[in-house]
């Protein structure tokens, strides 16, 4: 038994079991809060707990899926470029949108962590909460941050924006395909664009390029905090 847990296999077949029971779970009940990465969440932590094995020898197999974060973040350029006249056509809006939406996360986030007093190495951990896991992580790391403070604070923010993302639409009444995969991708990275692909395929292009500008933005404006 202490042999399977300590093999990378083992961390890879339990994330991808768990995650897929979230998946069925989801597409049985058609609620917005069974996302298949809380259920994920929750069934690891409790195998990791019942059956008393280590957090390490889980992440043998977590550091084999996180090497693949950065070529799927990537993979969204492909829904890009199938927008790429829209791209072309609303371009300054689109720019100036996504940095609009990254300066907004940045200086409330900033904000709330000025008020309740909390240090500059939390500050900086949190900071990149909008964007996506790999940017957000060497951002964090290049400034000072607590990495697993950062990644909580990512998967949070991803998992509320899906889950919020149509809910706002409507209150909203955002009918413009473009503005809501900007708003979507530029709030809840990779997480929220997976919401936002279901929604439509501009919605999903379009987030998928928020993520890569918010990305940039987020990186160049923590240079002066």
């Amino acid at each position: 038994m202490l042999a399977l847990c300590t093999s990378p296999y083992f961390g890879v077949a339990l994330s991808v079991i768990a995650f897929g029971i979230g998946v069925k779970l989801q597409q049985k009940t058609k609620s917005a809060l069974c996302n298949p990465l809380i259920i994920a969440i929750v069934l690891v932590t409790a195998v990791l707990l019942i059956f008393k094995i280590p957090y390490e020898s889980y992440n043998e197999g977590g550091q084999v899926i996180n090497m693949f974060l950065a070529p799927a973040t990537a993979c969204l350029a492909v829904a890009v470029y199938t927008r790429l006249t829209i791209l072309k056509k609303y371009w300054f809006p689109i720019i100036m949108g996504c940095i609009a939406g990254s300066l907004a996360s940045m200086a409330s986030v900033y904000g709330m962590c000025r008020l309740f007093g909390l240090d500059q190495k939390l500050t900086m951990s949190m900071l990149p909460k909008s964007v996506t896991t790999p940017i957000a992580v060497s951002v964090a790391q290049a400034h000072g941050g607590v990495v697993p403070v950062t990644v909580v604070a990512v998967i949070i923010t991803g998992i509320l924006g899906s889950i919020m993302a149509p809910l706002l639409i409507r209150i909203f009444r955002v009918v413009d395909p473009v503005a809501a995969g900007l708003a979507i991708g530029a709030c809840s990275h990779a997480i929220g664009t997976s919401k936002a692909v279901e929604i439509g395929e501009v919605e999903g292009a379009m987030s998928g390029l928020a993520i890569g500008i918010c990305g940039v933005t987020t990186v160049i404006f923590t240079m002066f905090i």
